[in-house]
């Protein structure tokens, strides 16, 4: 029986792409292992989304040919996004490669492995707009699990290239997602964290409305499910319907994450973001109006195609004078194939690594200022591992899992993994938390 080791790069969404390999291998044949040394076959799942992940993904993946040159394992193949956008090329580039199989054809992994065993080199890329594979239900299941509500994405940013490697917005049933959820939750699942390319987008397809709100309703009737977190709410149809349901739906956690990548009109347009300036202030003003205690993170681009200094000192005011609870910065990647790689002014990477370094500055300072606020008092955390005898980590509501900070716990009493224990928060840095356990 072969062994297969799986690599995952890259996003959440990689992560859940994995589930589904391992979910469907056929057993008789297939067997998972945690030690690469013991693999005969390797999987690496790769990122393709800016530079950075694609140098990223080739460093894996050539680490990994070592194993088989070394006889170590018998066959290399690849997923993911990368494996979408540069079959031909990887194969060609990378002889020891011996098959792909893209973002739309994961449930074609036993075909694949059984052909590559046989001696062919197979590529697999065809099926771009695919259903998702339902009915999986996952082993090994975790306290915190990330559920995919749709795949794909129709915003078209002209600096993106996913449309092209995932395809279009393709939302799950409703009834699909809720089963799903509540499988998770009858095996010890107490946080979902909802996950899309665009999760406001969600069943517009299906449903010809945007469906989050009845969603989300639909899931907090499951009892035992204790928190609903949702990533990637793209501004442009965040509307009063599901800004309601966070005022009101107890399970459903004061955390909303809003790719708003600039503030500048002139930059948004030429992003062909569905947004403007205007537009993202009411909506923040009204979410830190209504939901009481709200946490807001954000990410922003510097360095796109004709950002002015004027354009920079802008999002930097804006920064400065909302102060976002979490902020993520990326340099722009100039990607080929997108209409934002085809501009005339593109800005020297000297020049945007200044600006990216120069609102994490800022940032920091806002960070460790608002974390300061939170001393004295107490919130609800979920323990997540053990750092020595009498110190835990664990997460608030106001901390998605490897993107956000933690909360160092210290307890004189033994806590489980898993456990939801209340912490008085004592001190802070300039992203995490220091608490005492009551």
């Amino acid at each position: 029986m072969n062994k297969i080791y799986i690599v995952t790069l890259g996003c959440s969404k990689n992560d859940v792409d994995t589930t589904l390999m391992y979910s469907i291998l056929d057993r008789d044949k297939y067997v998972i292992t945690n030690n690469v040394n013991e693999a005969d076959i390797i999987i690496i799942n790769t990122c393709g989304f800016i530079a950075a992940a694609k140098e990223e993904s080739i460093d894996t993946i050539l680490e990994c040919v070592e194993y088989k040159k070394n006889g170590i394992c018998k066959k290399i193949l690849l997923s993911g996004c990368m494996a979408q956008r540069y079959p031909e090329e990887l194969l060609k580039e990378i002889p020891e490669v011996d098959g792909i199989i893209g973002t739309g054809n994961i449930s074609y992994i036993n075909e694949l492995l059984d052909s590559t065993l046989a001696g062919n080199k197979v590529i697999k890329t065809d099926n771009l707009n695919s259903d998702y594979i339902e009915g999986i239900r996952k082993k090994n299941v975790q306290v915190t699990e990330y559920v995919k509500i749709s795949e794909g994405c129709n915003n078209n940013c002209s600096y993106c290239i996913i449309p092209q490697l995932r395809g279009i917005n393709r939302s799950r049933k409703i009834e699909d997602i809720f089963d799903e959820v509540m499988y998770l939750v009858q095996n010890g699942t107490r946080e979902i964290i909802l996950i899309a390319q665009n999760t406001t987008d969600y069943g517009i397809d299906l449903y010809s409305k945007f469906s989050l709100p009845k969603l989300i309703k639909e899931l907090s009737k499951i009892e035992d499910l204790k928190w609903i977190r949702i990533l990637y709410l793209y501004p442009d149809h965040f509307d009063d319907e599901l800004i309601n349901e966070f005022v009101n739906n107890d399970k459903l956690l004061k955390y909303v994450d809003i790719p708003l990548q600039h503030v500048s009109n002139n930059i948004l347009n030429k992003m062909n973001r569905k947004t403007n300036k205007n537009d993202i202030v009411n909506l923040i003003n009204k979410l830190r109006a209504k939901v009481k205690d709200i946490i807001i993170r954000t990410t922003f681009i510097v360095g796109f195609p004709g950002e002015t200094e004027e354009d920079f000192n802008e999002l930097v005011e804006f920064i400065k004078s909302f102060e976002f609870d979490k902020l993520g910065v990326f340099a722009y990647s100039r990607e080929e194939d997108t209409p934002a790689s085809s501009l005339s002014v593109q800005i020297d990477e000297n020049i945007k690594e200044l600006r990216r370094n120069k609102i994490m500055q800022e940032q920091s300072l806002i960070s460790a200022k608002r974390l300061e606020s939170l001393r004295d008092k107490t919130f609800e955390t979920i323990v997540e591992e053990k750092i020595d005898k009498n110190t835990y980590s664990g997460r608030t509501y106001m901390d998605a899992p490897e993107i956000d900070g933690i909360v160092y716990i210290n307890s004189n009493i033994a806590l489980e993994n898993g456990e939801f224990v209340q912490v008085k928060i004592k001190d802070s840095l300039n992203y995490d938390l220091i608490g005492d356990a009551k």
